[in-house]
C-alpha cells in the first residue's frame, strides 16, 4: 500500500516540503483535508474552553481518510495539535512535523525603526515524541 500524508497544517506545503515527503518519508499521496476543515484549522476559537468537541470533524476525517502507518503532519493551535497528535498515535498513524531553518534580516527604516524579516527554510520532517 502506498504511503499517504495527510494535512493538519495552517499553510500550503513548499516544494522543498513535499519533495522530502516523497525522497525521506516515501510517501506517495499527499492528502488534504476539505476546504471547510482546512478553513477551521486556522480558524480555532481562542476562547473556547475544550477543544474535543471542535476537533471531532478532524478526528472523523482522519478515521475515513488514513491507514495505520501513514504519516500525519499536524501543526498550528498547540492545544489542538498536542490532542491530534495523541489521536494519530492511538490509531496508528505517524504524526510529524516540519523544521525549519530561520534566518533573519533587519532593515533599518529612515524613521530609525527596524524592520525585521523572517526568512524560513524547511530543513526536515521529525516525528512527534522522538
Amino acid at each position: 500500500m502506498v504511503k499517504q500524508m495527510l494535512f493538519l497544517f495552517n499553510h500550503q506545503p513548499t516544494a522543498e516540503q513535499m519533495m522530502d515527503a516523497e525522497r525521506t518519508l516515501e510517501v506517495g499521496d499527499i492528502i488534504y483535508p476539505p476546504e471547510d476543515l482546512q478553513a477551521l484549522w486556522g480558524r480555532i476559537p481562542p476562547d473556547m474552553a475544550a477543544l474535543e468537541p471542535f476537533l471531532e470533524p478532524f478526528k472523523n476525517w482522519l478515521r475515513k481518510s488514513a491507514h495505520p502507518g501513514d504519516f500525519v503532519l499536524i501543526q498550528g493551535d498547540y492545544g489542538a495539535t498536542y490532542l491530534m497528535v495523541r489521536f494519530a498515535m492511538e490509531h496508528g498513524l505517524i504524526p510529524v512535523y516540519a523544521t525549519t531553518q530561520r534566518k533573519a534580516v533587519e532593515e533599518p527604516l529612515p524613521d530609525g525603526s527596524i524592520r525585521l524579516v523572517h526568512h524560513f527554510v524547511h530543513q526536515r520532517f521529525r516525528k512527534y515524541g522522538v
